[in-house]
């Protein structure tokens, strides 16, 4: 696998692999096994040209465990702010030496281009609005962590979807997977496919085992209608009415009495520490799977 750009064309045997692969990790840690140092003397490069959290850090440590210099651009003291090009700049950090990169950026497949003008592995870390296929990775292992399969599952994707790239990641892992997805939201929030679709949290609770939930993309230009909490905020008593063994996600950063309450999202349906937890094994595999690491 020569770049991470997207979960489609990694084809159903990769997304198992990496799965896979993510799973013996993660085992690994739990148990305090030493991991093997994979990428000794190798040389990560982190370009992170929009803010992050758990992704940022979870790759960050991902890179390390496996034995990795980490070299970590930071946009806002770099020559970016003296009018230099996402090509130049790039090409710049390759050339001292970094030789995987993976990249975040407010741009849709800015990460494939980066792979095209430094011939470098590269992984996706967000791209715009299009796809960040490590998180899809890392609730996809969540998931089988919690029901063993992810084949027969119903999961109901619930917000801003037309805005997501997470969501751009996770359906295509789910379906992939076996699962039958439902989007949920505000018609405008809704892109145009072939999936099923309510426009009513409330007549669909009953019948999921995942409830999915995003956050607005306030940061796109997105705002919230005034009846969005009304409508499909996840709240005590929402949540109440799902399934006994049903479960939350939601892939962060949350915003707490928008899209879910604070009694569900630190409740004991909430797997979202989880899929933070699974993210750090789950880049691990993807840093090896690109590093040309055979397992």
């Amino acid at each position: 696998m020569k770049a991470l750009l997207d979960v489609g064309s990694i084809g159903a045997a990769g997304l198992r692999g990496l799965l896979d692969r993510a799973r013996d990790h993660a085992d690994a840690l739990r148990a305090g096994e030493r991991v093997v140092p994979s990428l000794d003397g190798r040389v990560v490069g982190l370009l992170f040209f929009e803010p992050s959290t758990r992704t940022r850090v979870s790759f960050d440590l991902a890179a390390k465990r496996l034995g990795a210099t980490v070299l970590v651009l930071d946009p806002d003291r770099s020559s970016i702010n003296k009018g230099e090009s996402l090509r130049d700049t790039v090409l710049t950090v390759s050339s001292i030496g970094a030789e995987i990169l993976v990249v975040r950026h407010s741009e849709a497949r800015s990460p494939a281009l980066v792979h095209t003008w430094t011939g470098r592995p590269v992984i996706n870390a967000g791209d715009g609005t299009n796809q960040h296929p490590t998180q899809a990775l890392a609730d996809c292992l969540t998931l089988e962590e919690r029901f063993g399969s992810i084949q027969g599952l119903r999961v109901a994707i619930v917000g801003d979807i037309v805005h997501s790239r997470v969501a751009g990641s996770l359906v295509d892992a789910l379906r992939t997977l076996g699962a039958e997805v439902i989007l949920v939201g505000p018609d405008a929030m809704l892109p145009e496919n072939d999936l099923p679709r309510s426009g009513d949290l409330d007549e669909v609770l009953a019948e999921v085992d995942v409830v999915y939930l995003l956050r607005i993309q306030r940061e796109r230009g997105v705002e919230a209608s005034d009846d969005y909490q009304s409508r499909f905020q996840l709240d005590f008593d929402r949540s109440a009415r799902m399934k006994p063994e049903a479960v939350v996600m939601h892939p962060g950063p949350i915003n707490r009495g928008v899209e879910i309450s604070v009694e569900v999202a630190d409740g004991p349906r909430s797997l979202i520490l989880d899929q933070v937890a699974c993210g750090v094994p789950v880049r691990m595999a993807a840093l090896e799977a690109v590093g040309g690491i055979d397992w």
